[in-house]
């Protein structure tokens, strides 16, 4: 799956980014708080995307119109 590669390529590059600001000494811990939330968010999220998109292409649905996965949460 094409969109489980672009979601990986995105969590690396935001681990990159977080890993600088952690590596960043001139930076304060509130600072770099603040500037990492937002991207530890977003990895959540798409670590989430990735897992439900992992599944769903190895357990694909029997009918087209039914997707049961919710039941597996």
């Amino acid at each position: 799956m094409k969109s489980l590669e672009y979601i990986q390529m995105a969590l690396d590059t935001l681990d990159k980014e977080v890993e600088s600001y952690v590596m960043d000494l001139t930076m304060d811990m509130t600072t770099k708080n603040e500037k990492m939330l937002p991207l530890l968010q977003q990895k959540r999220v798409l670590e989430q995307t990735k897992e439900d998109l992992s599944y769903l292409r190895d357990n694909p649905p029997t009918n087209a119109g039914e997707c049961t996965m919710y039941k597996h949460r």
